[in-house]
């Protein structure tokens, strides 16, 4: 079932995006999405959580290297806090970057909710990908969600209903509601059979989701031609193993006859006022 596309969060709110490494990060597209916007608005670092409160280091480990010194140092495995403020709007965005923690799971959130209310945050939006049987030819799926039926409504989201083992973007976002900030949860399907990061392509379909939820136009630099590129690489693979060739041909089949809701009218008319927010950008509009 397809889902209504969200309207735009009022602007005078302060939204925190929120991803984090491991196993809430298929192919690595959230946390990408997250460095781009990091990247193209010139975020700043104002906060880190300490890592020693919450991740094992002989399964997340330090890494050691040349400072911009010159010196060796090591890097620890932490979750960093930055804040933007996107171009057009002059919305301001929180933007949260780190690994999922290997213990000490609600004092984490704790601490990462109550640095958000410190700055103002109204409304969490948590992002993620996964492994999914689609097909890499086919539009992106991304998924956005909530727990909160009022947020559902003002916002033409679909409930989450998800039931099983869940990762730190399911319970930060469930502790976020329960402090009475507005949540929901942004997803990518990434196709299983090219798991491997990075996935520039649903990278890009998290962008452009991200685009629709803030109504703020997204610099994409070259993530466009790296989308094109791994596809094309995606389509050279299939075509010389016949094994993958087919099992990609009866996804494409599957996800045709289910009416992709990429295809409608609503879509394209979306796609054409991204288009509209880019060249206003480009005009000071």
């Amino acid at each position: 079932m397809s889902e209504t596309t969200p309207a735009d969060l009022p602007v005078r709110e302060t939204v925190l995006l929120a991803a984090f490494e491991g196993w809430n990060d298929a192919g690595s597209a959230a946390t990408q999405a997250l460095e781009h916007l990091h990247e193209v608005w010139d975020a700043e670092q104002v906060d880190e959580l300490d890592p020693e409160e919450y991740h094992d280091f002989q399964v997340n480990r330090p890494v050691v290297g040349p400072g911009p010194d010159g010196r060796r140092e090591i890097t620890w495995p932490t979750t960093a806090v930055a804040v933007a403020t996107a171009p057009v709007s002059g919305r301001r965005v929180v933007l949260v970057h780190g690994i999922e923690p290997s213990m000490r799971w609600r004092r984490y959130c704790t601490e990462l909710l109550e640095i958000a209310a410190g700055l103002g945050v109204d409304t969490v939006v948590t992002v993620g990908a996964l492994l999914a049987d689609v097909p890499h030819t086919r539009p992106i799926p991304v998924n956005t969600t909530s727990e909160d039926a009022d947020v559902r409504d003002a916002f033409g989201l679909e409930p989450n209903t998800y039931e099983g083992p869940t990762g730190i973007v399911g319970v930060l976002q469930h502790e976020a509601a329960a402090r009475g900030m507005r949540a929901m949860s942004l997803w990518a399907a990434v196709p299983h059979y090219v798991a491997h990061p990075p996935s520039p392509k649903a990278t890009l379909a998290i962008l452009h989701r991200i685009e629709q939820l803030l109504g703020e136009p997204v610099p994409l630099g070259e993530l466009p031609d790296d989308s094109a590129a791994w596809q094309h690489g995606v389509d050279e693979l299939a075509a010389e193993d016949a094994e993958i060739g087919e099992y990609v041909h009866q996804l494409e089949e599957a996800k045709d006859t289910a009416d992709l809701p990429e295809a409608s009218g609503e879509a394209i008319a979306q796609e054409f006022e991204r288009y509209l927010r880019r060249r206003d950008k480009g005009t000071g509009g």
